[in-house]
C-alpha cells in the first residue's frame, strides 16, 4: 500500500489561487503598503487567510500579520502577483517579508526584498 501524503492548506491554495470562498476573520487594522518605502512584516500562515469578495466580484485574502510588534491583516486581490509569490514562499517556510511598494492606484506595483 502507497504512502498517502497530506497536503497542507498552503499546498492547496497554491495549486487553486482563484478560490472564492467568502468568509470573515479576526478584525484587526489593515497594513498599508506605502509607496515609496519598504515595508517589514511576519505572516501567519498557520492557518488559511479568511476571503472576502467585494461587491463587483473580487476576492481579496486577508492575512493575519505582525508589523512594528502590532497584529495587523493584509488584504490582497487573490489575483495580484503579490499575494501568489507570498503563497509560493510560503511553502517553502517563508515568514518574514519586506515589501517594496512604487507607484500608485492601477499603477502600484509590489517587490518582495531579499534580504542577505
Amino acid at each position: 500500500m502507497a504512502d498517502i501524503k497530506e497536503t497542507t492548506w498552503l499546498e492547496d491554495e497554491a495549486k487553486n489561487l482563484t478560490s472564492t470562498a467568502n468568509t470573515t476573520g479576526e478584525i484587526l487594522p489593515s497594513l498599508k503598503l506605502e509607496s515609496g518605502k519598504i515595508t517589514k512584516f511576519k505572516a501567519d500562515f498557520s492557518v488559511k487567510p479568511s476571503s472576502w469578495t467585494s461587491p463587483d466580484g473580487v476576492v481579496k485574502a486577508i492575512i493575519p500579520v505582525t508589523h512594528k510588534g502590532e497584529k495587523k491583516n493584509l488584504w490582497l486581490n487573490k489575483k495580484n502577483p503579490l499575494y501568489q509569490e507570498l503563497i509560493k514562499r510560503a511553502v517553502t517556510g517563508q515568514t518574514e517579508f519586506a515589501i517594496s511598494t512604487t507607484g500608485g492606484q492601477k499603477d502600484t506595483r509590489y517587490t518582495i526584498v531579499d534580504e542577505d
